[in-house]
């Protein structure tokens, strides 16, 4: 017996699983920003939540630029995950014409939000680099969710050549369309 996945269920499929890193991310990236305003507000003991104590009191600016770059990339992936969950919920995927100008754009500012996510990322990075060089105890990058910087402009790379090619079907498309 043969099992035909269809590409209508593996779109469902990727709906489900779109909500569920979406919600992850959101609560993620709240918890970040929660901590940080907390932190600098109420509490000052709180920044060993992240194992940031020590870059806190080394100086609670540097806590904010590196609780900024942290919020910084959650939120951006959150906001890439609201993009796919949007377009998988609003069924905006046409499989019978796929090089439409909405998924021409939807490329484009995934691509976009990916060189975003990596260059905060590598900033991030050199950033912490500097801190191990002046002494201060920080954590890892991958504790920090901050990993993999070079990889986010290497997927916005290739997102930006697939959000080209899409954008030259869309003028193939609407030729064809017009000599009809």
């Amino acid at each position: 017996m043969e099992i035909k996945i269809g590409t209508a269920q593996i779109l469902k499929i990727l709906n489900i699983f779109s909500w569920i890193i979406f919600i992850g991310l959101c609560v993620e990236a709240g918890m970040y920003l929660f901590n940080g305003i907390y932190t600098m507000t109420i509490n000052s003991y709180n920044a060993r939540f992240l194992n940031l104590l020590d870059i806190y009191n080394y100086s609670t600016s540097f806590y904010i630029q590196e609780i900024c770059f942290v919020s910084i990339v959650a939120i951006l992936k959150a906001i890439m995950f609201y993009l796919i969950v949007k377009m998988l919920h609003e069924k905006k995927i046409n499989l019978t014409q796929p090089f439409t100008a909405e998924m021409g754009r939807f490329i484009s500012y995934l691509s976009y939000l990916a060189f975003g996510i990596g260059l905060f990322s590598l900033w991030a990075a050199k950033f912490n680099t500097w801190l191990i060089t002046n002494k201060v105890k920080v954590p890892t990058l991958e504790s920090l969710n901050l990993e993999g910087g070079s990889v986010w402009i290497f997927m916005a790379i290739i997102l930006f050549v697939i959000g080209q090619i899409f954008k030259r079907g869309i003028e193939i498309q609407s030729e064809i369309e017009l000599t009809i």
